[in-house]
């Protein structure tokens, strides 16, 4: 189950990286199947290749930060673009 300071920095990412891309869409945050601690927020990516990866490597960043800073896992998983509009 997420806590407050796991919901925030959720947010927190996703607001930096929408910023950036404002094309992206947020499907949902869920925990990790393997490691329940571990949060997965699921986007539907940007369909241009070159921006798709420049947005995975601004999420590692800070991703890289947050389990730095907070000691927590929290990472971009792309969803299908079908995904979008069932959401």
């Amino acid at each position: 189950m997420m806590n407050f300071k796991q919901k925030e920095l959720s947010a927190m990412l996703f607001s930096s990286l929408k910023n950036q891309y404002p094309e992206i869409e947020l499907v949902n945050i869920t925990e990790s199947p393997e490691d329940p601690n571990d949060l997965w927020i699921n986007i539907v990516m940007p369909e241009d290749e070159d921006r798709e990866i420049e947005c995975r490597e601004l999420s590692s960043e800070i991703s890289m930060d947050i389990l730095l800073d907070y000691g927590y896992h929290i990472t971009i998983s792309p969803a299908p673009r079908k995904a979008k509009i069932a959401a």
